[in-house]
């Protein structure tokens, strides 16, 4: 009998598979997951259903209500944790060695536009040398996977407070001559957003008291919370605001607050900062961005 002096070797699992079974056991379903990887749920629950096959067991228990790590699952997850935590810094070493001036900042959309947006003319005079990129996303990244730096985002998680969250009313001045009490609300287009829906309940729940608003609020609602604010400065109506992102207009007199009563909520504008060794220009854009903010 002949053998092959390079007989084939086993294949393992399609690190895509992989992949996928961590996120969603980390995360706890599959529509977490298919978030976090830009994916659809039937997409990760087809990746899982090959490593499953691969390895020859269930790595989930699917019941109704959802799906439930199995024994097997439960015991793989902290080793596969621990070596995509393990490849994204590598990632990150890689990437500041061929690129070390670059700076890559995510944000909340509204963040982006509204506040980390005035403050980078500022910015890239103090950092000269510092190529600085912003990605707009829906939700906080893994900074230990994904390729960014820094993130700004609401929240109560890890990270830097950099700013409260307080809300209140604000409309252009010709608007807010309109309103002498709460109740006036009433009279005039109440703006909304699509994300935070609940604003003006949180407001008028703050305030103790009952305006006639059919629920939510009684005006348009928009996808984009920083074309919200720009209705608002044209008059179109009054949107609750948030301190960090409407300061700039009320310091410009763009928009005015017809009442005093802020809420503060429980969560604030947070800095995220990638794990491992930082790099001169990320140290100082941090220090910047934290001595530039207002608490």
């Amino acid at each position: 009998m002949i053998m092959s002096v390079l007989p084939p070797r086993p294949k393992g699992p399609p690190i895509t598979s992989l992949r996928a079974f961590e996120a969603a056991a980390r995360l706890g379903g599959f529509t977490r997951a298919a978030d976090e990887l830009c994916v659809t749920p039937g997409a990760v629950a087809q990746q899982v259903k090959a490593l499953e096959a691969w390895c020859g067991v269930d790595l989930f228990e699917r019941h109704a209500q959802g799906v439930r790590l199995s024994r097997v699952g439960v015991e793989v997850l902290p080793s596969l944790s621990a070596a995509f935590d393990a490849m994204g810094e590598a990632v990150s070493v890689l990437r500041r060695a061929t690129a070390p001036g670059r700076v890559h900042i995510s944000a909340l959309p509204a963040v982006a536009q509204l506040w980390l947006s005035p403050r980078l003319p500022a910015i890239r005079a103090a950092l000269a040398d510092v190529e600085i990129s912003v990605t707009a996303l829906e939700a906080p990244p893994n900074l230990a996977r994904e390729p960014f730096d820094l993130s700004v985002f609401y929240g109560e998680g890890d990270g830097r407070l950099i700013a409260r969250d307080e809300i209140f009313p604000v409309c252009a001045p010709e608007v807010a001559r309109q309103l002498q009490s709460i109740e006036d609300l009433a009279n005039v287009p109440c703006l909304a957003d699509a994300v935070w829906t609940q604003d003006w309940e949180t407001w008028l729940s703050g305030c103790a008291t009952q305006v006639p608003l059919p629920a939510p609020v009684r005006g348009p609602v928009y996808s984009l919370y920083a074309l919200a604010v720009e209705e608002a400065v044209n008059g179109a109506g009054v949107l609750i605001g948030h301190s960090a992102l409407v300061a700039r207009h009320l310091e410009s007199g763009a928009l005015v607050a017809p009442f005093s009563r802020r809420v503060t909520l429980p969560r604030g504008l947070v800095l995220g900062v990638r794990g491992g060794e930082m790099s001169p220009p990320l140290t100082a854009l941090v220090n910047l961005l934290i001595s530039e903010s207002r608490l």
